[in-house]
């Protein structure tokens, strides 16, 4: 009785620790399923570097406002705005996040015209 226990306490810390990497390690055996992983590795990889472009030209465009650096703020409001229109159509970001991150950063630079 207490090994059937101990065995089911192990089994369940086992599972805990083990349910993140375990959706790693899995490896489909349909020839479909195969190709399915690949593509969504594919599209993830992708997605991450739009996201990673998006991120530095929000970067850019903060430090442009925070230097008071009015024309090179519009300019690099404009090309934010362009990649998470983009982002958006291609699926990469949701329409309310675009909208949420073009809101602040224009709000931002309204700011800046104001001042």
């Amino acid at each position: 009785m207490v090994d059937i226990m101990r065995i089911s306490a192990i089994l369940t810390l086992s599972q805990k620790v083990l349910k993140g990497t375990a959706q790693k390690n899995i490896m489909p055996n349909l020839e479909n399923a195969k190709k399915a992983l690949r593509q969504s590795e594919k599209r993830a990889e992708r997605n991450k570097l739009v996201k990673a472009e998006i991120k530095s030209l929000r970067v850019k465009l903060r430090k442009a406002v925070v230097a008071k650096k009015l024309e090179d703020a519009i300019e690099v409001a404009k090309m934010v705005s362009k990649k998470l229109d983009k982002a958006h159509a291609k699926g990469v970001m949701k329409k309310n996040t675009v909208a949420r991150y073009k809101s602040r950063l224009m709000k931002k630079v309204n700011a800046l015209k104001t001042k």
